[in-house]
This record gives C-alpha cells, sequence and structure tokens, in this order.
C-alpha cells in the first residue's frame, strides 16, 4: 500500500520539523517521569516504549521514572490492607513499604524495561536502593491551624525525601547505551527504604544530571490558566505569580513546585505534558507547537 499525496506530504512536514530538533538534543540527557494514565493503555504504554526508543536511537539520551500508584492501591486492597492519604502522600508503614517495593521494584519496573526492550531498546531497571542510586531521609510533614501555638508534625512512615544521586552509575549506563528505567524507592543512612513521590525523583535526577528536560507526564493538557486554556512558554517568574495569585492550586502545585525546583537547579527546561494524547512525549520534543506546558528559567520565555 503506497501513501496518498495529502498523507505523504504531511509526514514528510513532520519529519522535516523534526529534524533541527534532533540536531539540537543530539548528546543531551532527558527525564521523563512515566506514570497515571500514560501507563494504563495498552496503546500508549506501546507508543511510550516505541518513543524512548526512538529518542536512543537517534542520540538522545532518556532517563526514565516511573510511579505506580494505582497498582499499589490493588494489591494493598487485595491484601486488605487500608491505604492513607495524608497531603495527597501515601502513610507508608513497614508493611506497606513492603508492598511498595514489590509493586515498584518488581512488577511496574520490570514491565516497563520489558516493553521498552521488545521495541529495539537496551532498558535496565534500578530502584534508589541499587547502588545507593537514590539516597534519602525521612518526610518530615507539619500542619498548622490558627488555634495551634505550634505546627504539629505528623508522622507519615516510610515516606522519604531525596538528598543525592548516584550520577556515576547513571552516566556509566547511559554512556553505555542503556536505558535507565528508575523505581522512586529511596535508601536511608541506616539502609531503610523509603517510599518517594516520582515527580519528586524525577526532579532531583534532572538537576543531578544537569539535564536539559525534564518531563511529566499527567493527566490534564498542561497548565491552565483561569479560562482554561493551555499555557506554555513561562518563565520561573511567571509561574511563581501564578501560584501567588492563585492560578495554581491544588493537586498542580506539587509538580509545578517540582518543575519550578529543576529548571532553577539547572535543568534547561521542564515540561508539563498529557500523558492521554499518544506519542506525547515526542510531539512536545519534536515539534513546534508541543503538546503541554513548558517553563523555563529565561526572564522572558
Amino acid at each position: 500500500m503506497t501513501l496518498d499525496r495529502e498523507a505523504a506530504t504531511n509526514i514528510a512536514q513532520v519529519l522535516s520539523e523534526a529534524l533541527p530538533y534532533i540536531r539540537r538534543f543530539v548528546g543531551k540527557t532527558l527525564v521523563i517521569k512515566y506514570g497515571g494514565n500514560a501507563m494504563e493503555s495498552d496503546e500508549l504504554k506501546e507508543g511510550f516504549a516505541r518513543d524512548i526508543v526512538l529518542m536512543k536511537a537517534v542520540g538522545i539520551n532518556p532517563v526514565v521514572v516511573h510511579g505506580g500508584g494505582p497498582q499499589i492501591g490493588d494489591l494493598l486492597k487485595r491484601l486488605s490492607i487500608e491505604s492513607r492519604f495524608i497531603d495527597g502522600m501515601r502513610v507508608t508503614d513497614s508493611q506497606t513499604m513492603d508492598v511498595v517495593e514489590m509493586v515498584l521494584g518488581g512488577q511496574v519496573n520490570k514491565d516497563i524495561v520489558n516493553l521498552i526492550n521488545r521495541h529495539g531498546g537496551s532498558a535496565i531497571g534500578l530502584t534508589g536502593k541499587d547502588a545507593g542510586l537514590i539516597r534519602a531521609k525521612k518526610l518530615k510533614v507539619t500542619r498548622q491551624t490558627p488555634e495551634m501555638t505550634q505546627p504539629e508534625i505528623i508522622d507519615i512512615g516510610q515516606v522519604g525525601e531525596v538528598t543525592g544521586v548516584n550520577v556515576g552509575l547513571l552516566n556509566m549506563l547511559v554512556k553505555g547505551d542503556f536505558i535507565p528505567v528508575i523505581a522512586p524507592i529511596g535508601v536511608g543512612a541506616d539502609g531503610e527504604s523509603y517510599n518517594i513521590n516520582a515527580d519528586l525523583v524525577a526532579g532531583k535526577v534532572a538537576e543531578a544530571l544537569q539535564a536539559e528536560k525534564l518531563m511529566l507526564l499527567t493527566n490534564i493538557a498542561g497548565l491552565l490558566d483561569k479560562q482554561g486554556k493551555v499555557l506554555t512558554g513561562l518563565s520561573t517568574a511567571q509561574v511563581d505569580e501564578m501560584i501567588a495569585d492563585g492560578t495554581i492550586y491544588g493537586g498542580m502545585l506539587p509538580k509545578i513546585r517540582c518543575a519550578l525546583e529543576a529548571v532553577q537547579g539547572g535543568v534547561t527546561s521542564a515540561h508539563i505534558i498529557d500523558g492521554r494524547v499518544p506519542h506525547a512525549v515526542l510531539l512536545e520534543i519534536f515539534t513546534d507547537s508541543g503538546v503541554g506546558t513548558l517553563i523555563c528559567n529565561r526572564k522572558k520565555a
């Protein structure tokens, strides 16, 4: 079957538009946080794996950090272990931590690795415990109401925050033409395991590697203004203003703050993109318009 003239012209335009971006990003590292809706559809999962392999094939170095909250929740439910959340974070006792490690470090991580490898890549799965990849400490959560004289410290168990990244390990794998796939489990100074938000891990890995891009796949079209329009080409100062005036609020705040910290920490740009769009990663990297919100550290974006 041959292409008709219109289809052939469209494909040629796409390839032509992609070429300068391929040249610009050859040899650069891109950190992609993969999770949510993009992991739930077979079509989207296959497309994501092909996109990652294509990026590597044209000389770009992708590093994948994945989530797996729904899968953890499903297994906890089957095991009759109650899930509790405080400020959007899963309370993680030792029993829950065992399930988190089993699901993220085992099932989800290996499924992604296998999918990428089936499409011709050389992915290698890691948790933050491998060679001390993600060093962590216990996350302290505080809450204060007007009636309190001092903030209340809330213990949410083995939930952590990143204190360091083993850059040498990641550089060795990237130079060896491997695609690192990282489960967001950290290790403390005492060897204790910590459950860490995948967005935060992706941001800290991007900072440590001084990546060209941090890409956070989500289940919305991007950062929206008060009229529901997708915003892009934003500077960090503009984002700060939108947090202050209430345009950015609720569940979007942690993701935006993660993107801001990465850009302020040396990552060239951060992208919040719609993981429900087929080939969203490629569209954001290789097209002029993209499919999400871009944040950079320039005064004028």
